[in-house]
């Protein structure tokens, strides 16, 4: 292109651009995304849970870790280095700024614009005698003073410089390419492209390969494809599992083989402690030969899983395996979840198999309950507390108390609770109570209808019903104070019903008094004396026979004044004015039926924002950090919500994992309608993933009728034969004026 060049920076000043904007593209999204946040904001949050939380094996460890990692200060300095090269390469940027002005031959001089001649020559005798080469001066400083002077005083240098910007007349534009000429000069070009080659032909395919396969092994919970692919043969094989059978396939996945993750180990001294340890827990099933289950690596999770329920102690090797495999467990259960929610998905819709039963899965719950709280199933409850023991029960179930949930522990009396657990001091006392008033209560409330409907609270055969379940959570302390105000409103009422006595119904008629209470009064009062006095109880009879009689006239009495003005009234209305009343009857019901379409209209309304919302909200999963003494890692409260038939054993809608209940959470549940019509009978269940004793159990009870039949012929579809001859004209006047027009137009 004419008057234009382009060239690599000799100079190297144009590179310096270059630089400072790649370094920024890297120092900027760095600092945002690695800084390490607020150490003690951290502090100050394990601080508040320290007396909660304080003896749980997760925070210890938190605690250790964060006084020992030295890796937030690492991040730290290696972000600042990079800060200040970015502020270096931009105050060298800033320096270069100046050689890229627009040329200005006064401020060469040091004059000011509009000078005269003769103080141009003066300025430029000066600076001459100044920075001449042969007064010792520098030479591109005279020559930068000599065009300048040139510029000022010469006619064509002048023109040029106001024309064009520069005395010299116009240049060629130069585009500099933001790279040092060295890089394309021919004695560095083998080391270039040694570096390209390198880069684009080794490391580009070699990290993206190890990230392609990683990411094709794992599925999007992070789980090994393989190890679905175990849980779905198994729980396809066993439908109906227990709990031995659950846990052996649990500790067969691929997560714990050191072939397929390279956390897991195998060491040398396994084959002295786990056989130790299989001796302690007694019957394992370490006879069965079924593979995987036979071999090493599954063995040894197995046996540390069951160790970790027992709460049995274990060496300082394999209580760094047992910490590896008891965190990996819930993620793996939830797995275990999903694929037997899949196989009743597919059961339900092709048929063929056997569905995964309702124990099987309620078990993968259960377990991930006894995994995080370290127990077994036959244990109760209450160990999930500090300081309490196996002695210790006996305290608790004995027939003075008969406390055995922790529901019966929270109702308890202050004092009663207190003489109960008179073996713990004041200050474990405390502790225990505090740790009970953190345990999460949940209030749950539910709506059923169906949707899309003109009548949403018509289930009919075959629809879709939703069920909308409201969670409230609270704290267990809470519920203690809610049930002694309960139990003190109850008292106060009870005292109110005795202080006041219950007022004598009276009538009046012809002067004498009489109701039901004198009646029964005057009878009781009778039979008691007429154990002493027979006259006296004839008496009372005859008063009672007549008091009787008395109320019985009065009640015909009022009977028939009632009827009578009944009739009366009846007499009274035209029939012009019951016409009156039916069409306001008829109008009140018009406008009640539309209120319940606009009610119903809304509640549609919302529900669909409510899913909108849902979709683009994404709510944290950090909740309420749970109290587990034995689980190794922080664990937030999360629950599984879902629909059973409990008589059949069968799932009837989905679980739905609630990751994200701090206060309140409403949550929909879909499940069709049964085909027949009848009475049903559900259950909407409530389970914690965390927490031993916590589930809840709501009945739902299913009235399915049924569904309308369609329509064949409706009004609105009956179009009048006039109607269909005015049309068939239209068309066919259109038709001949649009042949009328083709003809004008040939």
């Amino acid at each position: 292109m004419a008057g234009q060049q382009f060239q690599y920076d000799d100079s190297g000043n144009t590179f310096f651009y270059f630089l400072t904007s790649f370094v920024g593209l890297i120092v900027i999204p760095a600092t945002y995304y690695l800084w390490p946040r607020d150490q003690n904001a951290e502090q100050l949050r394990l601080k508040s849970l320290r007396k909660v939380h304080g003896r749980c094996l997760w925070y210890r460890l938190r605690l250790m870790k964060s006084q020992q990692s030295i890796v937030p200060t690492l991040k730290k300095a290696a972000l600042l280095f990079g800060w200040a090269v970015f502020l270096l390469l931009a105050y060298k940027v800033s320096k270069l700024d100046r050689e890229y002005q627009e040329y200005n031959p006064y401020e060469v001089l040091n004059l000011d614009p509009g000078a005269s001649l003769s103080e141009i020559k003066k300025q430029y005798r000066v600076l001459s005698l100044k920075f001449h080469p042969d007064k010792g001066g520098d030479e591109s400083t005279f020559m930068r003073i000599a065009k300048a002077y040139a510029a000022l005083t010469n006619e064509q240098s002048r023109q040029n410089w106001e024309t064009y910007g520069n005395p010299d007349g116009p240049g060629a534009t130069s585009f500099g390419i933001a790279l040092p000429a060295w890089i394309v000069d021919q004695k560095n070009s083998m080391l270039v492209l040694l570096v390209y080659g390198l880069a684009f032909m080794v490391i580009l395919p070699v990290v993206v390969g190890t990230w392609w396969y990683r990411s094709i092994r794992y599925s999007g919970d992070q789980i090994l494809i393989n190890t679905t692919q175990l849980f779905m043969h198994f729980m396809y094989k066993t439908p109906n599992m227990n709990m031995k059978r659950l846990a052996m396939v649990l500790t067969a996945a691929f997560e714990f083989d050191p072939r397929s993750n390279k956390d897991a180990t195998i060491r040398p001294t396994d084959n002295i402690e786990v056989p130790q340890l299989i001796r302690e827990l007694g019957n394992i099933n370490v006879k069965k030969k079924e593979p995987p289950f036979c071999y090493p690596y599954s063995l040894k999770a197995r046996v540390l899983v069951l160790a970790h329920l027992a709460r049995m102690d274990v060496s300082e090797e394999l209580d760094e395996d047992q910490r590896f495999v008891v965190r990996k467990s819930p993620a793996l259960l939830q797995e275990m979840i999903n694929v037997g929610c899949q196989l009743t998905m597919m059961a339900n819709s092709r048929g063929g198999f056997h569905a995964p039963r309702l124990v099987t899965i309620e078990n993968c719950m259960k377990l991930t309950q006894m995994i995080v709280q370290g127990l077994q199933e036959s244990k109760s409850p209450l160990l999930q507390l500090p300081h309490f023991e196996e002695e210790h029960l006996r305290y608790c179930i004995s027939k003075k108390y008969k406390v055995r949930s922790l529901q019966d522990l929270v109702s308890l009396k202050d004092s009663d609770r207190r003489n109960m657990l008179r073996f713990l001091g004041e200050e474990k006392y405390d502790e225990v109570f505090a740790v009970l008033g953190s345990f999460p209560h949940i209030t749950m409330d539910t709506k059923l209808q169906v949707l899309d409907d003109e009548d949403s609270n018509n289930i009919t055969a075959g629809s879709i019903v939703t069920v909308t379940v409201t969670l409230t959570r609270k704290r267990m302390s809470n519920k203690s104070k809610g049930a002694k105000k309960t139990a003190k409103s109850k008292k106060k009422k009870l005292t109110k019903k005795k202080a006041t006595p219950a007022p004598a119904k009276t009538k009046q008629a012809n002067g004498t008094v009489a109701g039901n209470e004198v009646v029964t009064a005057t009878a009781a009062a009778a039979a008691a004396a007429a154990t002493t006095v027979t006259t006296a109880a004839a008496a009372a009879v005859t008063a009672t026979t007549t008091t009787t009689t008395v109320v019985k006239e009065e009640e015909d009495e009022v009977s028939d004044k009632g009827s009578e003005s009944e009739e009366g009234e009846a007499n009274k209305d035209s029939p012009s004015e019951r016409d009156e009343d039916s069409d306001k009857q008829s109008d009140t019901e018009v406008d009640e039926m539309a209120g319940d379409d606009e009610e119903e209209w809304e509640a549609l309304q919302q529900s669909i924002q409510r899913r909108e919302r849902a979709l683009l909200e994404t709510k944290s999963k950090v909740t309420h950090p749970v109290y587990s003494i034995y689980f190794a890692e922080e664990k937030h409260e999360w629950w599984w919500l879902y629909i059973a038939d409990r008589r059949d054993q069968t799932l009837v809608s989905m679980p739905y994992h609630v990751c994200t209940l701090k206060d309140t959470e409403e949550v929909e549940l879909k499940f069709p309608a049964p085909s027949k019509t009848g009475n049903y009978q559900y259950s909407v269940i409530l389970r914690s993933d965390s927490y031993l004793g916590l589930d809840q159990i709501k009945p739902l009870k299913l009235e399915v009728h049924e569904a309308k039949a369609m329509l064949d012929n409706h009004p609105q579809w009956d179009i009048p034969d006039t109607e269909e001859e005015d049309e068939e004209q239209e068309d066919s006047d259109g038709i001949e004026e649009s042949e009328d027009d083709d003809e004008d137009n040939d």
